[in-house]
């Protein structure tokens, strides 16, 4: 950020409007030394050799009417010149003096600029007695540190969950490895036991670092291919490659999919229907429902997956799109990295879309994915 030097900016104003009346003050001293000679010029004249009494003495008429021109004109260079210093220090005495006054916000903004670090994000200008365009400067700074202090935070949060979602498989390959190789009598099958434990735990690193690398990917990302997608298709695809859980689980699944087309990337639009339908599943209860609804629209192409599952807060619903936040689990459990709805958030903005999701009334959770159509 390159700081406003506010001193040299007070300078240079003050150093204009007194330059600005100096320049004035010259015009108006030698406008006024012209039209007094000129007047005095204008008098009638006397025939030559006339002769005028001044104060008892005999003075030749034209020597006279000489004399009082370089007179007139001399006072009004005496004081037309004390005017003009005058008028030159009042000047450069009152910008200073305003200039300061104008431009204390810009200096506050300055001041907190260079005071401004991660830790002391928190800083804020405030309201200022001042109106017009350096008040207005002063909100719109104040609101970009609201912005950027929102933005660290959720950094130093995800930050700190990634890294704790990753201490944790680490630590269970850790912790066997070091029971396991402690023990001098362990057989075949301790030794199965403890690799099995070591795979599930190096798996669920895998898929967390997978899921971070395509949250990074889509997140404020473009899109790098674009073709003709139908999500009726997406969401096919998704569901045959949770069917086998569902079915383990008992699940009831409806399907209401005609065609609907949609302009994008097939990977990222598969992932967003595969991250719905996974949650769907993992997150429902034994013997629970899923419906899977596709709205074909001249504008918008929607994809919606309702669920039964657990009691979820309304006031919770938009946490959920956070990355390691799962609906009414711990966010420790093995069932996934809490980046599912995370990654359908990005991908979906990355379309051009909108997703939102509610509660379903007796428990479980609705996600409905709007897309523009293809046209």
């Amino acid at each position: 950020m390159k700081l406003i030097p506010v001193r040299g900016l007070r300078a240079r104003i003050t150093l204009l409007a007194t330059g600005l009346a100096a320049v004035a003050s010259l015009g108006l001293l030698w406008l006024a030394w012209k039209l007094v000679g000129d007047a005095v010029a204008a008098v009638p004249q006397m025939p030559p050799g006339t002769a005028v009494r001044v104060d008892g003495v005999d003075v030749d008429a034209a020597a006279l009417a000489d004399h009082l021109r370089r007179h007139a004109r001399a006072n009004v260079l005496v004081f037309g010149s004390i005017a003009f210093v005058f008028v030159v220090t009042a000047t450069g005495i009152l910008a200073w003096t305003f200039t300061s006054r104008v431009l204390r916000p810009l200096r506050d903004i300055t001041g907190a600029a260079r005071r401004l670090q991660v830790e002391s994000m928190g800083e804020r200008i405030g309201s200022r007695e001042s109106r017009g365009e350096l008040a207005e400067l002063a909100h719109t700074f104040d609101d970009m540190l609201d912005r950027l202090q929102s933005a660290f935070d959720a950094q130093r949060r995800f930050v700190a969950n990634a890294s704790h979602e990753l201490r944790t498989p680490l630590a269970v390959i850790r912790t066997e490895l070091d029971v396991t190789l402690a023990d001098d009598d362990a057989d075949e099958a301790e030794l199965r036991r403890m690799g099995g434990v070591v795979r599930e735990a190096t798996e669920r690193a895998g898929q967390l670092v997978n899921s971070l690398l395509l949250l990074a990917r889509t997140d404020g990302a473009g899109l790098v291919v674009r073709e003709p997608v139908d999500l009726a298709a997406v969401a096919g695809s998704a569901w045959r490659a949770v069917e086998r859980e569902a079915e383990h689980r008992h699940l009831r699944a409806e399907f209401s999919t005609p065609s609907a087309g949609v302009f994008g990337d097939p990977a990222l639009l598969e992932r967003v229907a595969g991250n719905l339908l996974e949650n769907a599943v993992r997150h429902n209860v034994e013997g629970g429902w899923l419906d899977v609804t596709v709205l074909p629209s001249p504008q918008w192409s929607v994809l919606q997956v309702r669920s039964s599952g657990g009691l979820i807060d309304p006031a919770m619903v938009e946490e959920l799109f956070e990355p390691f936040r799962r609906a009414g689990v711990a966010r420790t459990a093995r069932n996934g990295a809490g980046l599912g709805l995370s990654i359908v958030r990005a991908a979906v903005q990355a379309h051009g879309g909108m997703v939102t999701a509610e509660p379903v009334v007796g428990g479980g959770l609705s996600v409905t994915v709007r897309l523009p159509a293809l046209r």
